[in-house]
């Protein structure tokens, strides 16, 4: 029988996706056959699995970590947030509609049939499943028909983890809470809890875990330190990003605006991972730096929104300025969309059925199609003839004259566009920046040397580190009776 445990967190962004990764490779290092889960899952970063689905790319992250190859059924509900007030909703891999917040409350009970047959799914000739939940289960005014926390658990019949975030303080009072508000039948379904991201001493917080324990009786499975391993894996979600600093000092300052339905930003990891590049994340408020020499402008979920924020904050002005200082633009997906000339919505696909103006610095037209383009490629760059392996997933046909010269040729069709000086083209391929040539060959036209870090097989090791550390701070006892 298939043996499983479910990591749930007091709150959100409390670090379950890196344990659940950690936790995978350990498996996998142990020789088990293990898989990642997650019931539900809230993010625009998407991966494209081989099955032509996409699902949350932490699940992306934990299937490598555990050594098995993505699948839809891991991630069976992923609601991409198209509005401050709704989400596109896929299952199973495939998009099934839109949703408002209150609307979504009312259709997950009908979701939970295809939730558990995925658990079933991935659960097949696995000897541990590893779940990763979302949110808080002490979120109770969502309880009914709840399928991402206990009601997952209780349904599947899968212990609980709590996992609680020490570094933002009021731990105690999170699990003790947690505790207090667990209805007695979701509160029967936790094993223990763990605390993470802990800074200092780890003695000085036994007294912590003596106080838990008795307003609880849940035993601490562990006091997990800021996994430094954990930095050089791809973030989550765009919460992440609202915590990154700036940049550092660094020859190459490259710049990304902000946008609010950014999507796929872990495009930009492999550069962020170059010593000697400062990738500047520009937030709402801030300028574009005047010593970029390249501006990214990344995927977007509701293209023509981003487009109108990016107006809103002066980014339209900031990179006309760049252009004629000499800088260059690469556009992604969404971002190589808002380059064009228009961009058109006869459908409503993002909302009111709409033509906006793009911020003309290519000569293409954009037109949304209802139909999602999902698939793993091979591509080449054409500029710098290297190869490259990425992933397509948009709405939207793009043509005019400047795709006669495009930047990518991608299962050997050309793709993308650039203008005629060359300083501004983009494409719809995603993962460009992964590979190791052509992050040296983009970086060494600035005059810069790069792309010598081998960056797929830096995560792989990451996920060691994690797995190494996990090993050495976690319960003995819990972890062998887990991993038996």
């Amino acid at each position: 029988m298939t043996k499983a445990i479910m990591l749930q967190g007091t709150g959100s962004d409390v670090g379950k996706t890196v344990l659940v990764a950690g936790l995978c490779r350990l498996a996998a290092n142990r020789g088990l056959a293990v898989s990642p889960f997650k019931p539900q899952n809230m993010s625009n970063n998407a991966a494209v699995t081989a099955d032509g689905g996409e699902i949350g790319r932490a699940q992306w992250l934990q299937s490598l970590a555990a050594r098995v190859p993505p699948s839809v059924h891991m991630n069976p509900v992923l609601l991409k947030p198209q509005s401050e007030t709704g989400s596109q909703v896929v299952v199973q891999g495939r998009v099934v509609g839109a949703a408002r917040g209150r609307d979504y409350q009312a259709l997950k009970p009908q979701l939970l049939g295809a939730v558990l047959q995925s658990f079933e799914q991935v659960s097949a000739g696995r000897d541990l499943v590893i779940v990763e939940g979302a949110g808080s289960p002490a979120e109770i005014n969502l309880r009914a028909g709840d399928i991402a926390n206990m009601g997952f658990a209780r349904a599947a019949q899968v212990p609980v983890v709590l996992v609680g975030d020490i570094d933002r303080g009021g731990v105690i009072a999170s699990l003790v809470g947690t505790h207090a508000v667990l209805d007695p039948d979701d509160r029967a379904m936790v094993s223990g809890y763990l605390i993470n991201k802990f800074r200092g001493d780890v003695s000085l917080f036994d007294d912590g875990i003596a106080a838990i324990g008795r307003f609880t009786g849940w035993p601490c499975f562990g006091v997990v330190p800021w996994l430094k391993q954990a930095g050089r894996l791809p973030a989550e979600d765009s919460v992440a990003l609202e915590k990154l600093a700036s940049g550092q000092d660094a020859p190459l300052t490259i710049a990304v605006p902000l946008l609010p339905r950014i999507a796929n930003f872990d495009d930009l990891d492999p550069l962020a991972a170059e010593p000697m590049v400062s990738l500047v994340y520009v937030r709402s408020g801030e300028r574009l730096p005047a010593d970029a020499s390249l501006v990214i402008l990344p995927g977007s979920k509701s293209t023509i929104t981003d487009l109108e924020a990016l107006r809103t904050e002066g980014w339209d002005r900031d990179l006309a300025q760049h252009i004629r200082r000499g800088g260059r633009i690469i556009g992604l997906c969404g971002g190589y969309q808002m380059l064009g000339r228009s961009i058109d919505d006869p459908d409503g696909i993002e909302g009111a059925p709409r033509r906006v103006e793009g911020l003309g610095l290519l000569e293409i037209d954009t037109v949304m199609a209802p139909e999602k383009v999902l698939r793993n490629s091979r591509a080449r760059s054409l500029e710098h003839d290297v190869a490259l392996e990425g992933y397509e997933i948009h709405l939207g046909r793009t043509s005019g004259t400047d795709c006669l010269r495009p930047m990518v040729e991608i299962d050997g069709r050309p793709d993308g566009a650039v203008s005629a000086d060359g300083a501004v083209m983009g494409t719809y391929l995603h993962g460009l920046f992964a590979s190791d040539a052509y992050r040296r060959s983009l970086l060494a036209g600035f005059g810069i040397e790069g792309g010598a870090t081998d960056y797929r097989r830096s995560v792989d090791a990451a996920l060691d580190g994690v797995a190494d550390e996990l090993a050495r701070l976690l319960d003995p006892r819990w972890l062998d009776a887990l991993l038996a």
